[in-house]
């Protein structure tokens, strides 16, 4: 017989009523706890390794015996520690956190929906694995265009947005601010210059008013103001992070140029409070279009149309 439980408001994208019944009452922990769909992940952060170690174990034997409480078997093969730091001199050191009195095997670059993480945040692993998958979509991009099916420009604006740029921008909010974004640029200015029909020597601050297609950079910005303006709601996930003060997030690392502070900034930023956040791409990108001192003004007065 099933318990009463609280009530579990169902927004889009949720997996099952079944799925929401299983979580809809987890214990409580003294670390934080996210989940999405099957997957589980528990957070704490201390400058003790021991502590850190200390708390992991103990929230992990409550998961336990919640999981023990409705039949369940946690998938141990799947289930790993990982551990985010600057320290060096700790770099290849393994976190011990313990479950059912055996240790967690531990990941130096576990993958969390989709993304890879590293030790340090800088998300080069996840870009390097990016890159791969740009560069295949690309080839598949200039088979379309070297066919005899005459595709013209507003095809391949689709094709591009659809094929490259959707995968290109998966949860970019996350990594958008990395130094190693630079490893995806050429795939995508090459996908730029197959749309616009350009040769190689072309500079690429040129190649997305060409394409007809907004700049990488302006679009990862525009993800993140999105989910800073849905995040405002009460009920969303990251309400309570985006919605405390600058000096209350300090001990995330500041030069991995973290996601509060962005979104922060972008969402409480003058210039875009009277702005939809899918309009603000092209507001900014037309407003550096206009400041741009290129000859191609003079052709292509405006950003958003190819030239003919």
């Amino acid at each position: 017989m099933l318990q009463e439980r609280r009530p579990t408001r169902i927004s889009p994208g949720t997996p099952s009523l079944q799925h929401l019944q299983y979580i809809s009452d987890l214990p409580t922990t003294v670390s934080r706890m996210y989940a999405c769909a099957d997957d589980l992940a528990i957070m704490h952060a201390d400058v003790d390794w021991q502590a850190v170690e200390g708390v992991l174990s103990k929230d992990m034997a409550t998961v336990g015996e919640y999981l023990r409480t409705w039949k369940l078997k946690l998938s141990t093969t799947n289930t790993v520690s990982a551990a985010c730091h600057l320290d060096n001199k700790e770099a290849k050191r393994e976190m011990k956190v313990k479950y059912n009195n055996e240790t967690l095997p531990f990941c130096s670059e576990p993958k969390y929906l989709g993304v890879t993480l590293d030790r340090s945040l800088t998300y080069r692993r996840q870009l390097q694995s990016l890159r791969k998958k740009l560069t295949s979509r690309v080839a598949l991009l200039g088979r379309l265009v070297g066919s005899g099916w005459g595709t013209g420009a507003t095809i391949l604006q689709m094709v591009t947005l659809a094929l490259v740029h959707s995968t290109a921008e998966f949860c970019a909010p996350v990594w958008c601010r990395s130094a190693h974004t630079r490893l995806i640029d050429p795939a995508i200015n090459g996908t730029l210059r197959i749309v616009a029909g350009c040769l190689h020597p072309t500079p690429a601050d040129n190649l997305p008013t060409l394409a007809g297609i907004q700049p990488s950079e302006l679009r990862r910005q525009e993800t993140t103001l999105s989910l800073a303006r849905r995040a405002m709601e009460p009920e969303h996930l990251l309400h309570l992070a985006l919605s405390r003060p600058s000096s209350a997030n300090a001990r995330r690392l500041k030069s991995r140029h973290p996601l509060v502070p962005a979104a922060q900034h972008l969402n409480s930023s003058s210039d875009n409070n009277n702005i939809r956040a899918a309009q603000w791409a092209d507001h900014q990108w037309n407003a550096e279009w206009t400041d741009n001192p290129t000859s191609l003004r003079i052709f292509i007065p405006d950003t958003g149309t190819p030239p003919e």
